[in-house]
């Protein structure tokens, strides 16, 4: 591996990074808004102002859908927007959607979290998994509060295994997962961190599992077995995410940054691995723009 060069930084929470061959290296500042893209021209805003984003996903027509307050696809034309998955608060408890990821058939899956991390709360009191299907119907698959505080999401190589981070439960679990059907089996305890929390997290070709480890400044290397392989250090405490990039997808980028406002210290981190990363799926799921967003309904409280 080579060593960890910072190639942006100044931004608040960074989060969401998503490689995307044609403009780069996509990530969002949670804390003060927008979506930027970085590359050899340099760094520039592809969506302006809205703020909370903690997972992005590319969509096959070629649009990004981004999470927050509910879950919204930004066309390729500016201003254009679409919303895929709606909440109210006054009716969930849930303040909306964390990190996400398509699955192989090309439904979207997305977390939801029970509090905001840019608040003095920041580890929830439940959270739930949703699932958006081909057709824009979407299904809880996971209740509330069976995940506490959701993040990270990524498959194995062979598509059988969802990999989910539960930060307030400092846990890595891994979820059985049936393609034809988009549903999960039952969890069983991947891997377990000592110190900081999970937070984002990617999965190698070799079926390693990068976790970024929010409040402990690395990255985790742990195999497929849920062993610990090695770790990269990060200057920064809160490390965000990782994911994989570049033609060859052995670039690996890393954001981090802080929950006070007032700083701004959130950046990105690139490196070269000796082992590639999977190329992550494209949603697939159909975009309505006429018709009512599908809502989430009260978290269904059960242990």
């Amino acid at each position: 591996m080579t060593t960890l060069d910072k190639i942006a930084g100044g931004f608040g929470l960074l989060e969401g990074p998503v490689w995307d061959s044609e403009i780069g290296i996509l990530f969002a500042d949670a804390q003060n808004g927008g979506v930027y893209a970085l590359n050899e021209e340099g760094t520039t805003c592809v969506v302006a102002h809205r703020r909370g984003i903690g997972g992005m996903v590319r969509h096959s027509s070629g649009g990004l859908i981004v999470s927050g307050r509910n879950v919204a696809l930004k066309a390729q034309e500016p201003g254009s927007t679409v919303v895929l998955l709606d909440n109210d608060y006054a009716t969930s408890g849930l303040v909306g959607f964390s990190d996400m990821c398509a699955d192989p058939a090309g439904r979207l899956l997305a977390g939801m979290l029970g509090s905001r991390p840019t608040e003095s709360k920041h580890l929830s009191e439940h959270g739930s998994l949703w699932l958006i299907e081909l057709d824009g119907s979407a299904r809880c698959i996971i209740e509330a509060p069976k995940v506490l505080h959701t993040n990270g999401l990524a498959f194995s190589p062979d598509n059988q295994v969802l990999y989910y981070a539960d930060s307030a439960k400092r846990s890595v679990f891994a979820y059985d997962y049936d393609t034809d059907l988009g549903q999960v089996g039952h969890p069983r305890l991947f891997t377990e961190m000592p110190e900081g929390i999970p937070d984002g997290l990617a999965v190698a070709s070799d079926g390693s599992v990068w976790i970024a480890n929010a409040f402990a400044g690395r990255v985790a290397v742990v195999d497929s077995a849920g062993h610990h392989q090695h770790s990269i250090d990060v200057p920064e405490s809160i490390v965000t995410n990782v994911c994989f990039g570049g033609s060859r997808m052995d670039e690996v980028y890393i954001t981090t940054g802080s929950l006070n406002p007032s700083e701004r210290i959130g950046s990105v981190y690139r490196m070269t691995s000796t082992v590639p990363g999977l190329v992550p799926f494209q949603a697939q799921c159909s975009i309505r723009p006429e018709q009512m967003p599908p809502s989430v309904t009260p978290p269904v409280v059960q242990q």
